[in-house]
């Protein structure tokens, strides 16, 4: 493939693991003459995808086909697709769309310099992960950078395609880490966001296995005016370590995402969930009688296969009895070759599915309103992230160290500045502020 002064664009689906992925790939790109452009102007168009539910598989479909017309009514381009689809799919991705030239998974990214000189169509899609190699990353023009720290997974949800996408678990070393961490805060971002499907698993399968409570404390020590936040954390892997960590660090933020799924515990042990509701229950308690200001998120998935009314309104209940902060949800969208699938004389009705969804919504927006009443009144720490000029007036957006996002009006800060702000007004999904 012919790679000199060429245009590059990439389009990222999915979590922040596929965002932090096309950095890196961009990075390697770049070595070989692609520079980052839009969509129109690219030579070469690559869509990093996501697996978790079918309409993100629908999506990259979708823009295929149309780069597929494009290449076909005569653009000079070529065309790729990487992710946890192409992992999954491999060759049978050639046979939907004949025009791609390039086909990746997730484990080889770092193989992309061979596969680059190659001069025919390419599927390159192992098993086995390749390792990592020393590259350029261009990262997103923001105040927030990407580091993963893990990959992979050895829960095996009975819903999740995860291990089967990414593999099983895999830590980066502290030094590489650490090393990254330096670059990152170097380069002038406010804010490192770690990324793993099961952070607190962090080390396990290194020499030394080093305590994802030990790199936290190694991040938090390093100089610089910046803070560290990190997601996805599996409910009983939270140690009191990382807990006491969390509460006396100085940069780490006091924010937890801990994915429930269900608030029941039939449910919770046909998603093969290593705890029940009780366990669940106390860690979420533990954290917030642990440390001040702290937020608690989760994920919710409604209509899994066999759920019943009265078990969907456990589900309900658990958000508003652990009092969460926010989740994210979605309806059941069964993934091939996962246990859950196979349940198929238990699925529930697309109609059920969605009514369930709105319900869950609906509570979920009400749990999110009442957690952001309780902060109006108190001056607390924003980091300015956006802002928006309208009739001479600028707004400004932000987020508090727990994640809450912060809107207030002001002449004198810009983004990437710390402010101290007084919230006086909630609504269902963030505050509104002024300057002290």
């Amino acid at each position: 493939m012919e790679t000199k002064n060429k245009k590059l664009y990439i389009e990222t689906l999915g979590c922040q693991m596929n965002k932090s992925d096309s950095e890196r790939i961009a990075g390697i790109m770049s070595h070989f003459g692609y520079e980052l452009s839009d969509e129109k102007n690219a030579d070469f168009l690559i869509i990093n995808t996501c697996s978790i539910r079918k309409l993100s598989e629908d999506k990259a479909c979708s823009k295929l086909g149309a780069w597929s017309k494009r290449k076909k009514s005569g653009a000079n381009i070529k065309i790729g697709i990487c992710g946890c689809m192409a992992q999954r799919e491999g060759e049978n991705l050639l046979k939907k769309f004949p025009c791609l030239d390039l086909i990746f998974g997730t484990h080889n990214i770092y193989e992309l310099p061979e596969l680059l000189k190659m001069q025919d169509k390419v599927c390159a899609v192992r098993k086995d992960y390749t390792g990592e190699k020393e590259f350029n990353i261009i990262r997103n023009k923001n105040i927030n950078a990407w580091l993963p720290i893990m990959e992979g997974c050895n829960n095996f949800c009975t819903y999740c395609i995860v291990p089967y996408t990414r593999g099983r678990e895999r830590s980066r070393t502290m030094d590489v880490i650490l090393s990254e961490a330096k670059n990152i805060i170097n380069s002038g971002f406010k804010e490192i966001t770690l990324l793993g499907q099961n952070v607190d698993s962090y080390g396990k399968d290194i020499t030394g296995k080093p305590l994802f409570a030990e790199l936290l404390e190694k991040l938090d020590n390093l100089e610089g005016n910046f803070r560290i936040r990190f997601t996805t954390s599996y409910p009983v892997d939270i140690t009191d370590d990382v807990i006491k960590v969390v509460k006396n660090g100085t940069k780490i933020c006091e924010c937890f995402h801990i994915p429930m799924q269900s608030g029941n515990d039939r449910i919770l042990k046909a998603m093969n969930r290593r705890y029940n509701v009780y366990e669940y229950s106390e860690v979420v308690k533990k954290i917030k009688h642990e440390i001040q200001n702290v937020t608690v998120t989760s994920d919710f998935i409604a209509g899994f296969p066999g759920e019943t009314e009265e078990e969907f309104k456990d589900t309900i209940n658990a958000i508003k009895t652990l009092e969460l902060d926010y989740s994210n949800t979605a309806a059941y969208s069964p993934r091939p070759n996962t246990p859950a699938a196979k349940m198929t004389d238990k699925f529930i009705p697309d109609d059920v599915k969605k009514r369930r969804l709105f319900e869950l919504n609906e509570t979920v927006k009400e749990s999110s309103f009442n957690s952001n009443k309780k902060y109006v009144g108190k001056t607390l720490e924003v980091l300015v992230e956006k802002e928006k000029n309208q009739d001479g007036v600028r707004n400004l957006e932000g987020r508090l160290r727990n994640n809450k996002v912060v809107h207030f009006k002001s002449n004198k800060y810009n983004i990437g500045d710390f402010v101290n702000i007084k919230l006086i007004k909630a609504s269902a999904w963030c505050l509104f502020g002024e300057e002290v």
